[in-house]
């Protein structure tokens, strides 16, 4: 087994630091408070989550006779997570929560995702199912299911694809049909659905999407139900089985310990679920659930691509080969270097975002730059950390590719979060279609003057390189957002389809690149006043932003040339 480390203080660098959420004064948190909340929330994820890992990935997940049991060495932790508050940690008072600075919430579950992530889908998804009772829910759903899914009695899910809608969710199947009083009746399949079913939970609160009578095609006629496993009493216990059934659960390449599970509903018997939100309003009522869920996502390639290159640090040097640490051969080290700089920027990237949902409550304009950056954070952190992750294999040699040091594991369990939510490719499309196209490049314009302003301000001297780069990188950036117009003004769509993937990872990296180079920028005003531990942590800050520029940020111009330069429709081309 691989021993657990965390990057506590680059965790704390980026909160108090950078982002400063010790002024989010509303939640009365002070500096010293903030560090004591990661210091305990990472001594729980160490002692208690970290160990339930590589044994609940060993034993899986099981169907016996009909019922779907989990690795019993997740029911200890499951019990004190949220016996000690951890679930309640950013959630409103009034619900029992904590409130919590976002990104201090995110920092949080990143820790204990990286520790062992099919556990953390269970909460995970629980806590994104509640916030859409608690925000749209009747009075009976809040006051009969909140509670329970407060204490852990109770789970949650969402189901969206079907054996024929995957990412086209508009051509799904299920059925409600009304029966008076909000209730309806649930028939249809759904598949690869997270946490569907397991013993963890007494009841699992499913969000169904489903076409009511008289819904048009595509997702305009779609509406959301909350379909309970077992119905619930009118005073909120549980009564007789729903008849939703758990027809298999799915034999996975990673996240073992998650129940992936095939769900049905009515088949054999009648299935009730209650109308949540409004009539044809699914999609907008479940999109509160999959924003966070594919934030979810990209945390799970930063979470597990930082534990991952943490535990290749440790193991590069302790590993002694030609007489001197691994980590000493310059081969080793490059590798090393590039880890630490993608790690910490995606890292950087998921926090900033994080904190924007604060800002979001009195600038609502922030709620558009949210909107651009979640399918990068999900896109570019789920296919990085999986990098990240194959690298920290590729450090440890052949014992990375045995189980012995875990790192194995990550390769798994990361791939998966490139998938589900919709593909990066289906976020790629979003991105440029949806958060670009469609507001006419405004939410883009005001990152990039931040940026450009951002950009302005280094120094000369000591990051000359990367000004200069930057400098042409942004122009790029400009050259392609006019391309991208051209096309969609000629209704060129093929051209600008086939472009997506590379234009989110382009303006990743540029996004990425600017939060290392405020980090780089803070680190080299404190450095000269620091201690000398803390000189050595400010100098490999501004290390990540120079070998980010110098690894990652230059393949922005080589992606610029492919935009620009090569113009052929690809569906014309013969494969």
């Amino acid at each position: 087994m691989g021993y657990y480390k965390s990057d506590i203080r680059d965790i704390e660098f980026n909160l108090n630091e950078l982002l400063k959420v010790q002024n989010w004064k509303e939640f009365g948190l002070e500096e010293n408070d903030i560090k004591g909340i990661i210091s305990e929330y990472n001594k729980f994820v160490e002692n208690e989550v970290f160990p339930t890992r590589e044994p609940s990935d060993h034993v899986g997940v099981k169907q016996v006779n009909g019922k779907v049991i989990v690795p019993e060495v997740l029911r200890g932790v499951t019990k004190s997570y949220y016996d000690n508050g951890w679930f309640a940690l950013g959630l409103p008072a009034e619900i029992g929560g904590t409130p919590v600075p976002e990104a201090l919430y995110v920092a949080c579950m990143s820790l204990a995702t990286g520790a062992n992530c099919a556990w953390m889908m269970y909460p995970g998804l629980s806590r994104a199912a509640l916030n859409v009772v608690n925000l749209k829910g009747n009075e009976f759903m809040k006051t009969h299911i909140i509670p329970k899914m407060m204490n852990g009695s109770w789970g949650g899910t969402m189901c969206l694809t079907e054996p024929n809608a995957g990412s086209d969710v508009g051509s799904l199947r299920s059925t409600a049909q009304p029966l008076g009083g909000g209730k309806y009746l649930i028939k249809g399949t759904k598949i690869f659905i997270s946490s569907g079913e397991s013993d963890l939970y007494e009841n699992n609160i499913h969000l169904v999407l489903a076409r009511t009578l008289g819904g048009e095609t595509g997702t305009k006629g779609i509406s959301l139900f909350v379909v309970p496993r077992f119905r619930i009493k009118e005073d909120g216990s549980i009564g007789e089985s729903n008849n939703v059934v758990c027809s298999k659960i799915e034999h996975k390449m990673g996240i073992h310990a998650s129940a992936t599970c095939e769900l049905q509903f009515g088949t054999d018997g009648e299935t009730e679920g209650w109308l949540i939100g409004d009539e044809f309003d699914g999609m907008a009522t479940m999109f509160i659930m999959m924003n966070e869920a594919r934030l979810y996502c990209g945390i799970q390639g930063e979470s597990q691509g930082n534990l991952a290159y943490m535990m290749a640090e440790k193991y590069t040097k302790e590993r002694v080969q030609f007489g001197k640490e691994i980590l000493d051969h310059p081969d080793v080290r490059r590798n090393l270097l590039r880890m630490r700089a993608l790690s910490r920027g995606m890292r950087a990237l998921c926090l900033y975002t994080a904190d924007l949902f604060n800002k979001a409550k009195t600038d609502h304009q922030q709620e558009l730059v949210i909107g651009l950056l979640t399918p990068i954070c999900k896109a570019y952190c789920s296919e990085q950390g999986f990098n990240v992750s194959s690298s920290a294999l590729q450090a440890h040699g052949g014992y990375g590719y045995c189980t012995e040091y875990g790192v194995e594991q990550f390769v798994r369990d990361t791939q998966i979060a490139m998938i589900y939510e919709g593909t990066n490719g289906i976020q790629a499309i979003d991105f440029v279609m949806r958060k670009i196209l469609k507001d006419g490049g405004k939410t883009l314009n005001l990152i990039s003057q931040e940026i450009v302003s951002s950009v302005g301000s280094l120094d000369e001297v000591k990051f000359k390189k990367e000004k200069e780069l930057f400098s042409k990188v942004l122009v790029s950036t400009q050259s392609i957002a006019q391309k991208i117009s051209e096309y969609a003004k000629n209704n060129q769509f093929n051209l600008i389809l086939q472009n997506c993937t590379d234009f989110l990872t382009f303006s990743s990296q540029v996004i990425v690149a600017w939060r290392l180079l405020e980090s780089a920028k803070l680190s080299d005003e404190k450095i000269e006043m620091s201690t000398a531990e803390e000189r050595k942590f400010y100098q490999s800050k501004i290390t990540d932003f120079k070998v980010y520029c110098a690894h990652y940020l230059t393949h922005n111009l080589s992606i610029a040339k492919t935009i620009l330069d090569f113009s052929d429709d690809v569906t014309t081309l013969e494969i």
